[in-house]
């Protein structure tokens, strides 16, 4: 994906407070060996569409800057906490031979075919719905789909039950294997007896009073 962005000259509160009146929105493009940060602003409406796709927040992208194209990473957004306003933007520089860290959503499918749901009338819990891996920007994928035809009754799928992408790494903060899905019951085994459940619930009639 790719995106235009422009030269931004002032900072500050209130520069940025004026480039929002005008519909821009400020951000900035850091990293890059021997590279200063570059202040720069982009449409909004436009970046609120593109961000609005998962690919934008996933993917590397190319961005047009003073006529040059150079490739970034999406690494921050700061939004209004109830305008739909966009308030800040960060974007990363790639370099091509330099590894990255990035967290990317996983697609599940097939749960509905699983024999857990299909013949056991199981739930499918999602318990990761993104990944943080660690790769070079060439093998960064959009997604991670992960299969979930074969769980059955009372399985769990770990990190380590997965294929990644070549080239693709994990990075679990100390976590050795964790969970991303796991198979619960739909609902109790068995409720009680109503009657005796009822029986249970209503209060003791008073003991009646001995006659004098």
């Amino acid at each position: 994906m790719n995106f235009v962005a422009f030269e931004r000259a002032k900072q500050g509160t209130g520069a940025s407070r004026r480039l929002r009146y005008s519909g821009k929105t400020p951000g900035i493009v850091y990293g890059g060996e021997g590279k200063e940060p570059q202040l720069i602003e982009i449409d909004h409406n436009a970046l609120w569409h593109a961000l609005k796709k998962e690919a934008f927040h996933s993917s590397i992208l190319e961005m047009e800057l003073a006529g040059a194209t150079s490739k970034v990473l999406l690494r921050d957004v700061q939004y209004h906490p109830y305008k739909p306003l966009v308030l800040h933007v960060d974007f990363q520089r790639v370099d091509a031979r330099t590894r990255l860290t990035a967290k990317v959503p996983v697609h599940y499918s097939g749960q509905e075919e699983s024999p857990a749901v299909k013949l056991e009338a199981q739930l499918v819990n999602i318990i990761v719905t993104e990944l943080e891996i660690s790769c070079l920007p060439g093998d960064l994928p959009e997604f991670i789909s992960v299969d979930l035809s074969e769980l059955k009754k009372g399985a769990s799928l770990h990190l380590k039950d997965i294929k990644l992408p070549k080239g693709v790494k994990a990075v679990t903060h100390g976590q050795n294997n964790p969970v991303l899905v796991s198979v619960v019951a739909a609902a109790a085994e068995e409720a009680a007896d109503p009657a005796a459940t009822a029986a249970a619930a209503a209060p003791a009639a008073p003991a009646a009073k001995g006659k004098k």
